[in-house]
């Protein structure tokens, strides 16, 4: 997009900036008034708007224009320009949503420079936002195992309402992606979702981030509240939140109101607020490190968001789910999982939870040489290095150490509760599997001290601390 609209009053002018326009690259359309101005918004939105404050003989001057437009369509950036510009018509101009404000005469040097950044950060703003957009929606939820239907339903309660979530559990174990399953079926679908990682800002940095920042001759830089007008605010590790911000932070969900850094006035919003943790969040209160008034602010409905290790059954489903969309995304090879293959993935250790299966299947993706359905050699052991040989078994350190009938003992507990985790608890698919008889398997499960009990939703496989 590279269509800007003229507006001024001047035709020598609106000529003069056109010409220097088009000789950069940049097409243009003029308008020497409102009327002339508000038909050519409607025959097509411009990338920019290069408006006078002064309109001679029009019924709109330059700060309506700006207004309607802002409150329209407020992606468009407009650079105001003047003969009769001050400090007070620039300072209005900018709290209306104007870009930037350049004084007649003005040097064309400048006039380009503004007109490239104001044409840049609307490129950026639409890409960002349309990125974020895409990554919505009940696509990207993946699972059909107890514990995530579990999860789905909770998170369906809670799309409808403007109740503030805090959503916990494991790193990587997708709960940005259950806040925008939550954004992309609420009413707020249509306006913006900012995720704010707290984790990966300097502290010193997150308040003009969040509150945008207020400057004498420049104007307001909007933050991230700003930006989140009328749609979702996601914190994730809101545990991170400087402790400084925090306070400022339980203010804006009380008034829906702030100021900006540096500024006076009172901004209003309108926000649904998201955070996420992976840590405890009680024993931060206890160490001081976080505000309980604002942990009970944003705890109105808490919904954990169970780990890879919960949802075993789901994992060859997520993993076809990856090829195909890497496949789309990168062009990597479209392959089928082998059954073998998948009940390898199923009894691996996942500490990154569903981002690391991601990795894995990437991996795999990029360095097979075949279109041949993806085979248990090609699993990385453990999610990490390559097995070198697949008809052998690696002890580990411990089983490695003990007699030959406690490390059976310890395999066969540890080989049975994997094996029914991986069936979510199914007693009757886990024996089929194993190739025992389900009485057979209840006597074993009994004496290694194997139980199973519900668990959001799902039935978990664990030892009995009574009799393990």
């Amino acid at each position: 997009m590279s269509d800007i609209l003229i507006v001024d009053d001047e035709r020598d002018i609106r000529e003069l900036i056109s010409d220097i326009l088009e000789d950069e690259g940049f097409t243009t359309r003029l308008a020497g008034g409102s009327e002339d101005c508000m038909a050519e918004i409607g025959r097509g939105l411009p990338s920019l708007i290069v408006l006078d404050i002064w309109l001679k003989d029009s019924a709109m001057d330059g700060i309506d224009i700006l207004s309607h437009v802002k409150r329209e369509h407020p992606e468009v950036p407009i650079v105001i320009i003047s003969g009769h510009g001050n400090i007070e018509i620039a300072v209005a101009a900018i709290k209306q949503g104007a870009y930037d404000f350049i004084e007649k005469p003005f040097n064309i040097d400048q006039l380009m420079v503004v007109i490239r950044r104001a044409m840049e950060t609307s490129r950026l703003r639409r890409e960002n936002i349309e990125l974020k957009r895409g990554e919505t929606g009940e696509i990207a939820m993946i699972g059909d195992c107890g514990t995530f239907r579990a999860l789905r339903s909770q998170l369906d309660k809670v799309t409808k309402s403007n109740g503030r979530v805090m959503l916990t559990g494991q790193p990587g174990s997708g709960k940005e992606t259950a806040a925008r399953y939550i954004h992309a079926n609420s009413d707020r679908s249509g306006a913006p979702f900012v995720s704010v990682n707290c984790a990966a800002v300097a502290p010193d940095q997150m308040e003009d981030m969040l509150f945008g920042r207020e400057t004498e001759g420049r104007g307001v830089a909007p933050g991230l509240l700003e930006e989140a007008d009328g749609g979702v605010i996601y914190f994730d590790e809101i545990a991170d939140l400087p402790e400084g911000t925090q306070s400022k932070i339980l203010r804006v969900l009380v008034d829906q109101k702030f100021q900006h850094v540096g500024g006076s006035d009172k901004v209003q919003v309108d926000l649904r607020v998201i955070s996420a943790t992976g840590r405890d969040l009680q024993a931060e209160i206890e160490a001081g490190r976080f505000r309980q008034e604002l942990y009970h602010r944003l705890n109105v409905v808490p919904i954990h968001v169970p780990s890879l290790e919960d949802r075993r059954e789901d994992i060859p489903r997520l993993a076809e789910y990856f090829i195909a969309r890497l496949n789309e995304e990168q062009g990597l090879p479209r392959r089928t999982l082998s059954e073998e293959a998948g009940a390898l993935l199923q009894t691996m250790p996942w500490p990154g939870n569903v981002r690391q299966l991601k990795n894995v299947i990437e991996r795999i993706l990029i360095l097979g040489d075949s279109q041949d359905p993806i085979v248990t050699r090609e699993v990385p052991a453990g999610g990490e290095t390559g097995a070198a040989d697949e008809d052998r078994v690696i002890l580990s350190g411990a089983l490695a150490t003990l007699p030959l009938r406690e490390a059976r003992e310890l395999f066969e507990r540890e080989y049975l509760l994997t094996q029914i985790n991986r069936f979510g608890g199914n007693i009757s698919r886990t024996a089929n599997f194993v190739g025992m008889e389900r009485s057979a398997l209840h006597r074993k499960l009994k004496s290694l001290g194997v139980v199973t009990s519900s668990k959001a939703g799902a039935r978990i496989a664990h030892v009995d601390e009574v009799e393990g």
